[in-house]
């Protein structure tokens, strides 16, 4: 019974350090988008926003998740979490840079675009973008693992 509890508190102790880089991660696209996206998302109801929120914390998610994973050492719990943390901002920091690269690289300013919803659909770039932070998280996750 009480492996069940140890297990349980890690969980919860990775849980948290899962929240602070989605967090983090949340301010970086907040930074790299137009507007405050909690307003963007919540108030205004901007698809594009969303798919690129949505996109992003899933991404962030399997960085986290290969983090978790590649934790697993003989070093102990602090040593899981400090390298879970690192490597998950070091996900959220990849994942902002292929943003403004790709940014630069597209007709007009890449985050106005996204967030340009026309006839209540996201514009084609939100689901562009989206792509590129599911595919960034994945290699990242490879890296990790």
């Amino acid at each position: 019974m009480t492996e069940i509890f140890e297990s349980t508190g890690q969980a919860l102790l990775y849980g948290v350090v899962g929240l602070v880089v989605m967090a983090v991660g949340f301010i970086a696209l907040d930074l790299v988008t137009p507007g405050k996206l909690y307003h963007v998302v919540w108030t205004d109801r901007n698809r594009g926003a969303a798919v690129l929120l949505g996109s992003q914390s899933v991404a962030v998610g399997l960085v986290i998740m290969k983090a978790i994973e590649a934790s697993e050492s003989e070093q102990g719990l602090g040593y899981g979490l400090i390298s879970t943390l690192l490597y998950g901002l070091a996900g959220v920091l990849v994942m902002t840079v292929v943003g403004i690269v790709i940014g630069v690289f597209t007709p007009g300013q890449m985050g106005a675009v996204v967030l340009d919803d026309q006839d209540s659909r996201p514009h084609p770039a939100a689901w562009v973008q989206a792509g590129m932070y599911l595919g960034t998280g994945f290699m990242v996750g490879a890296a990790i693992s």
